[in-house]
């Protein structure tokens, strides 16, 4: 096959469009050869299950996606995400009915494995070289939305950093008294993709995509890195 492909890019010679798709279907294959051995997990040692909480059936699923990751970041994957909740009206953070019984079941799920993939990073030198992000699209209303759930709340929200760059056991900004919007050390999604981008090493003024004749970053025209949470 790739004979054929490099035949064919001889004859059509210039065309970076053809040369970008059959590097795209290498990366496709090895991606299916490496696959396999990356998501068996029977190598792994039985303290590192038990950290992740593999033997406890609450932990047990996001515990799996989360030392998967570590395997991938082991074996040079330069991005991961660790998705937690799933769709539909229960088994997930979107606590729209009964914020009692919905949310505790999600960070009893997610508690135990998150420590375990810092500690497990950490013990490996993987965490200094690994940018941690635990971010939601929104925070939740200070008060009910009808009886016992809470409807999305875009006027405050929490996420944390952890690893490369950060500076541990910081805060940044905070709330009011009700939880209800944001009042001090006000930060927004511009703001914690440039922290992000310098992070990697990289200007959120100076990177840009061509879209419709317009040169356009992802941080729009707005944004600040946050340098108090920077080590």
């Amino acid at each position: 096959m790739n004979k054929f492909n490099r035949r064919h890019l001889e004859r059509s010679s210039g065309d970076s469009r053809l040369e970008s798709r059959i590097a795209s279907y290498e990366l496709a294959a090895k991606l299916q050869l490496s696959a396999p051995e990356t998501l068996d997990l029977s190598g792994e040692t039985e303290a590192t299950r038990k950290l992740y909480g593999l033997d406890e059936k609450v932990t047990e699923d996001f515990g799996r996606s989360c030392l998967l990751a570590r395997r991938m970041i082991e074996r040079g994957v330069r991005f991961v995400q660790v998705w937690s909740g799933q769709g539909g009206p229960t088994g997930n953070w979107d606590n729209h009915a009964n914020i009692q019984k919905e949310l505790r079941p999600m960070t009893a799920a997610t508690d135990k494995p998150v420590a375990a993939l810092i500690k497990d990073l950490k013990s490996r030198g993987l965490f200094e070289d690994t940018l941690l992000i635990w971010s939601t699209e929104f925070g939740r209303m200070p008060f009910s939305q009808g009886s016992t759930g809470r409807d999305h709340n875009g006027g405050t929200s929490v996420s944390w950093l952890a690893g490369a760059g950060i500076k541990p056991g910081v805060a940044y900004g905070e709330s009011d008294e009700w939880s209800w919007k944001a009042k001090f050390g006000r930060a927004y999604c511009y703001d914690l993709h440039a922290t992000i981008l310098h992070l990697l090493g990289i200007d959120h003024e100076k990177l840009t995509f061509r879209h419709n004749g317009a040169n356009r970053r992802l941080t729009d025209v707005h944004g600040d890195v946050i340098h108090d949470v920077l080590a």
